[in-house]
Order: structure tokens, then C-alpha cells, then sequence
């Protein structure tokens, strides 16, 4: 039973890391057209809600000769953070089987 669980959670975590990766791809390719009016829906909501994540690189890493590498670290920083959790729930299922 615990292990269905842990299985359905571990799947449900997945998920929503890769939307979120999905979500600050499509905003980076957003950016390269500049006649897009950030401020309309959807636009606005997929701003919103990645760049409170993609802040926290740009204040670490500013931007190098007009191009931003934010997104590729904080993809990166996604992945080990996807890993990490996943591992943890694959551990406690473990322990539970």
C-alpha cells in the first residue's frame, strides 16, 4: 500500500519538475521575440511564475554581452534538485517495502 503511494508521489513530482522545466523553456524562447507584450495573459502568468525562480541566478550571474545564462544554471540547479527529492521518496519507499 505505502509503496503505491510513494510510487504515485514519486511519479506526481516528476511531473511537475518537468512542466516547470517545460515552463522556463518556453520562456526563454519567448524572449527572443520582442514584439510579444509581456504584460497579457498568458504571457504574464508564465513570466509570473518563473521569475521569482530564474531571479535567484540572474542576481548571482549577471548577464555576458547582452546574452543571459541564467536559465541554463537554474535548468541545472533544476535537474539536481529533481534528483535529490526523487531519490529522497525512492529512499523512503524503500524502507517502508
Amino acid at each position: 500500500m505505502i509503496t503505491k503511494i510513494i510510487t504515485a508521489l514519486i511519479q506526481t513530482v516528476n511531473f511537475v519538475f518537468t512542466a516547470y522545466f517545460y515552463l522556463i523553456l518556453i520562456r526563454c524562447l519567448l524572449s527572443w521575440f520582442p514584439n510579444i507584450d509581456r504584460y497579457k495573459q498568458p504571457v504574464a502568468f508564465l513570466y509570473d511564475i518563473t521569475d521569482w525562480y530564474l531571479n535567484l541566478f540572474r542576481k548571482i550571474i549577471p548577464p555576458f554581452g547582452g546574452i543571459d545564462f541564467s536559465p541554463i544554471v537554474a535548468v541545472f540547479a533544476l535537474y539536481i534538485i529533481q534528483f535529490v527529492v526523487i531519490y529522497a521518496l525512492y529512499l523512503i519507499g524503500a524502507l517502508f517495502a
